[in-house]
């Protein structure tokens, strides 16, 4: 399977040839190797092979550049650990590979949503973690591999504890999360490839389109939710919904511009921290878009 992570041949060697190796070791030097085996055969014990990686599983991987893994180091979520797998499908293709492009395309598509459904709250994921996944190969793809797995892997360091926080959510705080995190991914993904609204504006009038809808559906979400804060942001929102549908219906990309700038600045995640503190959501916005919107 393909992913962001080279791979590397697995070289365990078993407690009892490592004992055999001892030879005429001191006592200390024989109790540090005894040591060393032991953990070298409990990795060994806990290597599985990528083509059968679950969702929930925390890992180890082999490597961190790009290219071909075929196992990862599994471990218990409550040890330290670089990724954990956060969703899984199935690349529903006719029998010819796809091409490595359109694979990675799908993923790029799909992965960002499976991990929302296991980890909702982005803002509460550990600094450092980014989005990866593992897909087929031409070669493995020859042999019936369909399987893409999503993971977050810390690109620097580890981190411990399992990520699967859906489960633990109260009714308000999921309604929420899936509201505020359509809006993002309706901005994100319909994002147009020319950098300026007027060699795009058809583009540009499509994305503000599909972010007005998501803020209508979000903010409906939250009219069940009770609290002062959630209220202050829903009427922020709402100002801001009718901002995006006026650069939906711009006629030119000045008028565009004009109804642009007081809709991006009115989605700001600097806006919906005291509701999220209210709703006993993480409230540090992530660094990435903390960054954007200073920017803007």
């Amino acid at each position: 399977m393909s992913a962001r992570f080279r791979h590397r041949p697995l070289r365990g060697m078993s407690a009892v040839a490592a004992l055999l190796a001892l030879g005429a070791a001191g006592c200390s030097d024989v109790s540090d190797a005894v040591d060393s085996a032991k953990d070298g055969a409990k990795k060994v014990a806990r290597q599985r092979s990528v083509f059968s990686l679950d969702v929930g599983d925390c890992y180890n991987p082999h490597g961190k550049a790009e290219g071909t893994a075929y196992a990862v180091e599994i471990v218990p979520c409550d040890e330290a650990h670089e990724g954990q797998v956060v969703g899984e499908f199935a690349i529903d293709k006719g029998k010819a590979y796809p091409g490595d492009d359109e694979v990675s395309a799908i993923a790029d598509t799909r992965c960002p949503v499976e991990a929302q459904t296991y980890s909702p709250d982005t803002w509460a994921l550990p600094k450092g973690v980014a989005l990866f996944y593992y897909t087929p190969t031409s070669e493995s793809w020859a042999t019936g591999d369909r399987a893409v797995s999503c993971t977050y892997t810390m690109e620097k360091g580890t981190f411990k504890g399992s990520l699967d926080t859906a489960k633990s959510l109260k009714p308000e705080q999921a309604t929420y999360l899936k509201g505020s995190n359509a809006v993002y991914e309706a901005l994100w993904a319909n994002q147009p490839e020319k950098e300026n609204v007027e060699d795009d504006l058809a583009g540009y009038k499509a994305m503000a389109k599909a972010v007005a809808a998501a803020l209508d559906t979000h903010v409906e979400g939250m009219k069940g939710i009770e609290g002062t804060e959630v209220g202050k942001l829903r009427a922020t929102l709402t100002k801001a919904a009718g901002h995006w549908k006026k650069a939906a219906d711009a006629a030119d990309s000045d008028a565009f511009y004009t109804a642009y700038d007081p809709a991006f600045t009115g989605i700001d995640p600097n806006e919906s921290v005291a509701a999220r503190e209210e709703l006993g959501l993480a409230t540090t916005v992530p660094a990435e878009d903390a960054e954007v919107w200073a920017a803007s």
